[in-house]
């Protein structure tokens, strides 16, 4: 029975497993997507004050939580079983509290309603795999990093829900809100407002909150409706809003001048990023972000000496976010700072598994040889796309060839014109072979089993397949008495 509306529905995840899945994806994927906005508690304490205040009318009493994110992408979302967050940019468009508690109360209901269940359970019935580990998230230039719960949070939270999902965390979110006391044409106001914006096409709405949570003018129509079924009055909250947002908004410029250096560094002008830096600095010191963008700029300019001091700084300002201690401990190994790399890489996993942390763990481990948790780190990156995946299935080629050779290069018998056996070898590895040793069994003239050593010294490319006749036979089938000894890569 849905919790919300009473209807009877198939869903194969329980509360208690959505409510597990929440809290271990929620501290990751905030990590990922910029992490807490620390540097204004107030505004903080008020969002959790008013998402507390409507979700205690919700029929589904899940321990929900809220958070505020440091990211100007407009966006909200809930993970399954109440974990929400609403984003520093979507706060600073809106105008009053009303409207941030018909953002709150939308996501409550999505959490309450179990609309991620739903979505599983048709995954699940579908044989598609909902929870990946490999999820590219969009909201974030930290999304695409992630690896193990920060991606599986990426997926659920970017998954967009139907139409009859959205129009019901309306429906019953303005329900929430007026029971807690608001103006329910708080979230009328906020609909036009988002169906205005989405005309204008404006890049961040699109590749945030409208990613998932598409406006139309069937939604205000619908939230017209609505309002008509509730009591009319209650809070709209304008000066209390603005009270609360009044120090988010008075930094604002130095966001913005950090959103635009971000865009400045990722198109190559490190000049144009580092005054942009340097502005939001000059703005607003305390932002351990600035300093991080700074480190990230020396960082493409091989200043390593430089990129270290930024990172030490925004760790100075803000310990708990995976980056500074990834690209810390990144520019330390470069250094040779190799205990001190470790200590960084380590804590930043600690924050937020990604490929980079774990690929230069293995890269660290390998040099004290440590080949069994060299494997373990490259074997976490190896399922990923792009360099690091790449990158980690060479290493692990590299590293468990010569202690596994027969997990790379299966063999296949087969009889040549006179019945003499050839060995058919496939290179099932990532880089080329050469000098692939076999031992052949047989029967000899004793009656005794023997081997024979032979040596294929071609060179095979990826998928390649190789024949080594061995003159030995007749061989008439029956299997295949062969074992791999060793191969050498061709460099």
């Amino acid at each position: 029975m849905n919790p919300v509306t009473g209807e009877r529905q198939l869903i194969t995840v329980s509360t208690q497993q959505e409510i597990a899945m929440g809290e271990q994806a929620y501290g990751p994927t905030q990590q990922s997507q910029g992490g807490e906005y620390d540097v204004d508690p107030v505004l903080t304490a008020y969002v959790q004050r008013v998402g507390a205040s409507v979700a205690a009318h919700a029929e589904n009493p899940l321990p929900y939580e809220f958070v505020v994110l440091n990211n100007s992408v407009p966006n909200a979302w809930a993970l399954p079983g109440g974990k929400i967050a609403i984003n520093r940019g979507l706060l600073t468009e809106l105008n009053s509290e009303a409207e941030l508690a018909a953002v709150l109360g939308h996501e409550v209901v999505h959490a309450a309603a179990r609309h991620s269940a739903q979505q599983m359970t048709r995954a699940m019935l579908s044989q598609v795999l909902v929870v990946a580990t490999a999820v590219v998230a969009r909201d974030s230039q930290y999304g695409n990093l992630a690896v193990g719960g920060a991606a599986t949070g990426a997926q659920l939270i970017n998954s967009a829900y139907g139409r009859g999902a959205e129009l019901e965390s309306d429906r019953y979110g303005m329900k929430y809100m007026s029971k807690a006391g608001y103006d329910p044409t708080g979230a009328i106001t906020l609909q036009e407002t988002f169906v205005r914006l989405s005309e204008g096409r404006r890049q961040d709405w699109l590749s945030g909150l409208f990613a998932t949570h598409p406006p139309s003018p069937a939604r205000v129509a619908a939230n017209r409706q609505t309002a008509t079924t509730l009591p009319a009055g209650g809070e709209l909250g304008v000066e209390a809003y603005e009270q609360a947002m009044a120090k988010t908004r008075r930094i604002k410029p130095a966001y913005d001048a950090y959103d635009e250096g971000r865009e400045a560094l990722a198109k190559g002008d490190k000049d144009r990023a580092l005054t942009l830096a340097n502005r939001a600095l000059d703005l607003f010191p305390d932002e351990a972000h600035f300093h991080s963008l700074r480190g990230d700029i020396r960082l493409t300019e091989k200043n390593y000496p430089w990129a270290e001091t930024n990172y030490t700084r925004a760790i100075e300002r803000r310990d708990d976010f995976f980056y500074y201690h990834l690209q810390r401990g990144l520019v330390r190994k470069e250094q040779g700072e190799l205990d001190a790399a470790r200590s960084d890489l380590e804590a930043s996993l600690a924050l937020m598994p990604t490929a980079p942390a774990h690929y230069a763990l293995g890269n660290l481990a390998e040099g004290r040889g440590d080949v069994r948790a060299a494997l373990g780190h490259y074997k976490v990156v190896a399922d990923q796309q792009g360099d690091y995946g790449t990158a980690a299935r060479g290493r692990i080629v590299r590293l468990d060839l010569p202690r596994n050779p027969s997990a790379y290069v299966p063999v296949n018998c087969v009889a040549d014109g006179q019945q003499a056996l050839v060995v058919q070898l496939r290179n099932d590895a990532t880089e080329p072979l050469r000098n692939i040793r076999i031992a052949v069994s047989y029967t000899g003239g004793d009656g005794r089993t023997q081997e024979q050593g032979y040596t294929y010294r071609g060179r095979l490319v990826p998928g390649q397949i190789g024949n080594l006749s061995t003159r030995l036979g007749p061989y008439t089938g029956g299997g295949c008495p062969v074992r791999i000894l060793g191969a050498d890569f061709s460099e």
